[in-house]
């Protein structure tokens, strides 16, 4: 580790900051709010996207890809829509540079002015229901079910790599149904996708819930979401996917022939994740000694690094770390055997440790003399000597311990951190801890953005398992039915 590095509890946002940077995830660009995402966090990203891709495809999802530009008059078409991403909306004007007048740089070409300025897309669904119109025509036609891997801009004031950016990778699915109700299902069948990724690949517990009406998505009806804590307390929504109703297809004339002759809309859904579960990842596990990786979205799962002094021993350790590396690629294991003699073995631990490889082996020659190996597991920085013999198969073991135990260990911390808070005073003291908070609410917009401007505390979500209680809204005193997720978030 390095030794001016932050701790979490001196400063979590430059901790994190910080940490994005030193192992090697992205950096910063030279166009303000937009980040390069380096090889190893790309690579961190693609597993997800890999894992993420195959489970859309097994619920019958296709991938296709729409342009990156959308006419403006498309965006008007929709006003909820367009009222929520008016601001955040790049504009294209011009196609063409000229020498400015001075003749020193270079200018828009007044002649070269687009007859309609295109939005660069910041969601897709305008582009993408204009194009449904040409492809639906019957309900044989039905359902369509696309998914595109994607950048997407928005103008961001404030940024943050991974969290927040001016543009970011994602994935967003858009589906047209024939009735209500196979779109509502579709809706929550991709939360829980979502969630079952979150969960089981990042180690991540995530609740499962809607959204309040200020809250939704602009353009829809209802949006469901998963929520996830963070190691400060802070909320993170780590997945939204949107039953659309027929909003859109009213809105681009997306009609088909029923079963019984007649002209109906059509019914629609849209989903999507980011790059931002790349945040989520890294402030979920990792620690003061920098990224800690789940094993199943780890690039690299386990090392090799050799300790010899003389010819011989070297010789004798390559011809181990070839077995074993053999051996765990055979187990679909993810393994590197570090013997560049250019960096010492102290650089390399606290290398693999910053960059979070799950599981680190210390091929020493004094050890082996003795049939064993170091084992160092990077979730609990604990060492272990391990007999040569049956190493592989501890590995596999260790792997999937190793991903278990990150996921109780986040779901403690969420545990430890919600609670039950029944009146506005000990909300305005608990909200300061972070944390979620589960309070009764009227169910009023009117109360949600006064607590909000109050103490910067949101909705999260209305958990879909909610138990039923009576009680009284925290704010105002009114009856209420159930308690809600508040808390302060990315």
């Amino acid at each position: 580790m390095a030794k001016d590095f932050v701790k979490r509890e001196e400063n979590y946002s430059e901790w994190y900051n910080e940490l994005v940077v030193r192992a090697d995830l992205a950096e910063n660009s030279s166009v303000r709010g937009c980040m390069v995402i380096k090889p190893y966090g790309y690579a961190i990203w693609e597993k997800m996207q890999h894992t993420l891709d195959a489970m859309f495809k097994q619920t019958g999802v296709q991938n296709a890809y729409f342009p990156l530009f959308i006419p403006k008059s498309f965006f008007e078409k929709e006003a909820e829509h367009v009222e929520g991403f008016a601001k955040e909306c790049a504009i294209v004007t011009h196609h063409r540079l000229a020498k400015s007048p001075d003749g020193k740089g270079l200018v828009p070409d007044p002649e070269a002015r687009l007859e309609e300025e295109l939005i660069v897309r910041p969601t897709s669904e305008t582009i993408i229901w204009d194009t449904y119109r040409k492809w639906i025509k019957s309900y044989r036609d039905l359902p369509i079910l696309c998914n595109q891997w994607a950048n997407v801009v928005r103008w961001e004031m404030r940024t943050r790599m991974f969290l927040r950016t001016a543009e970011f990778l994602w994935q967003e699915g858009h589906t047209a149904h024939e009735t209500s109700q196979e779109a509502e299902e579709e809706t929550i069948k991709m939360m829980h996708v979502y969630a079952d990724f979150a969960e089981k690949y990042m180690a991540m517990p995530v609740v499962r819930g809607v959204k309040t009406a200020n809250e939704r998505f602009a353009g829809a009806v209802d949006t469901y979401c998963i929520e996830a804590m963070m190691q400060d307390g802070k909320a993170l929504q780590a997945g939204t996917s949107h039953f659309l109703g027929q909003n859109f297809a009213k809105a681009f004339d997306v009609k088909f022939l029923s079963k019984d002759n007649k002209l109906e809309y059509v019914w629609a859904t849209s989903w999507g994740v980011s790059t931002r579960l790349m945040g989520a990842l890294i402030m979920t596990h990792s620690d003061d000694n920098g990224l800690v990786l789940p094993p199943m979205l780890a690039p690299l799962q386990v090392v090799l690094i050799p300790i010899y002094k003389t010819d011989e021993e070297k010789q004798m350790i390559d011809e181990l770390a070839t077995k074993i590396q053999q051996e765990l690629k055979s187990k679909d294991i993810t393994v590197k055997y570090d013997d560049d003699n250019k960096t010492k073995p102290g650089w390399k631990f606290n290398e693999y440790e910053f960059k979070g490889v799950p599981v680190r082996l210390t091929l020493g020659a004094r050890d082996l003399k003795e049939d064993k190996i170091e084992v160092f597991r990077r979730d609990t920085c604990e060492k272990l000597l391990h007999q040569t013999e049956g190493i592989c198969e501890y590995i596999e073991q260790l792997l999937k311990d190793i991903q278990d135990n990150l996921f109780k260990k986040a779901l403690t911390l969420r545990e430890q951190k919600t609670r039950k808070v029944d009146t506005w005073e000990e909300f305005k003291t608990e909200i300061e801890k972070g944390g979620f908070l589960l309070c009764h609410w009227d169910g009023t917009t009117e109360t949600e953005l006064k607590i909000k401007e109050e103490t910067k505390a949101t909705i999260r979500c209305i958990p879909l398992d909610n138990p039923q209680e009576e009680g009284k809204c925290i704010y105002t005193g009114k009856p209420s039915r159930q308690r809600v997720i508040f808390a302060r978030n990315y």
